[in-house]
């Protein structure tokens, strides 16, 4: 009888708060997880467009930039005394020099045309769920679900499934997901955790609208139409880029041609390496001034 009038009594008033504010943060925590797979999902897409371009365009517009910096380097051999030519290739060097780190970066970032499997999206949605940064309570707690959001993110957009699945079992083991004791301290636990949440929203509201306002999505919806349409809008640029290498490339035979004539003929006429010849011609006008009065 005890137990029946136990079981029967009625809940106090922060009991029921604290349950009409739990069934809220689950709602709130499952639109979120599905919040975080979207723009997951957008980030890895606009991550692998990046690297494929880089990969079929980038790679081509490092080669033409150094392409071009070597025929400026052959232009300053033919006028070595040239100031704007000696600007033109300390300028088109560096950005070479850019341009090829950049395609260096993007080949080792190159992810592939991996695509979200069901069983990847479900073990992201149920870990986004749980381990949310912003569900934390405490400064030291909410540090270590950053890291272990940025790890989920990271095993998500790459496909790493192994990554994915071992996260979900060190979770299953979290201290940080025992509940606490008192009525009061799981209320004021949950309101800040819908306070968090909300304000995670607002983030992810817009980190999704400043990702598509940016260049790289843009570039990343003409391409998308532009293959719906049966037609490889990089392929094409890709094409008319190699288009311009093979005219630049001609342009650096021709001035190599050039400077190799004059080479020849440097030395049979003054008997002098065209090198030294060329380094007198640049310090011309760099002598220090004589004194007369000496």
């Amino acid at each position: 009888m005890s137990a029946e009038l136990s079981l029967s009594r009625q809940l106090s008033p922060e009991e029921i708060e604290l349950k009409k504010k739990e069934r809220v943060l689950e709602r709130l925590k499952d639109r979120l997880a599905f919040k975080e797979e979207d723009m997951a999902d957008l980030r890895g897409e606009l991550e692998r467009f990046e690297a494929q371009y880089s990969m079929q365009v980038g790679r081509l517009y490092a080669e033409i930039d150094e392409i071009e910096a070597a025929i400026a380097e052959e232009e300053l051999k033919l006028v070595p005394d040239d100031e704007e030519i000696k600007k033109r290739v300390e300028e088109l060097r560096r950005k070479a020099e850019e341009s090829a780190a950049r395609a260096a970066a993007a080949e080792a970032a190159e992810k592939g045309d991996w695509k979200p499997t069901a069983e990847a999206k479900k073990a992201y949605h149920d870990l986004a769920r749980t381990i949310h940064p912003d569900l934390a309570v405490d400064s030291e707690e909410k540090e270590r679900r950053h890291m272990l959001m940025a790890e989920l993110n990271k095993a998500y957009s790459s496909g790493d499934q192994e990554k994915l699945d071992r996260l979900a079992d060190d979770l299953r083991h979290s201290p940080a997901l025992v509940p606490g004791d008192s009525f009061g301290d799981r209320l004021v636990r949950v309101i800040r955790q819908i306070a968090q949440v909300k304000a995670r929203f607002t983030e992810l509201a817009e980190e999704g609208r400043s990702a598509r306002a940016s260049e790289t999505y843009a570039l990343f919806l003409k391409a998308k139409a532009e293959r719906e349409e049966g037609r490889d809008m990089i392929a094409q640029i890709a094409a008319r880029t190699a288009v311009h290498i093979m005219r630049a490339n001609r342009r650096l035979q021709s001035l190599r041609t050039v400077n190799t004539a004059a080479k020849a003929y440097v030395q049979e006429t003054f008997g002098m390496n065209i090198e030294d010849f060329r380094e007198t011609a640049s310090n011309k006008g760099h002598k220090k001034p004589v004194d007369k009065e000496r």
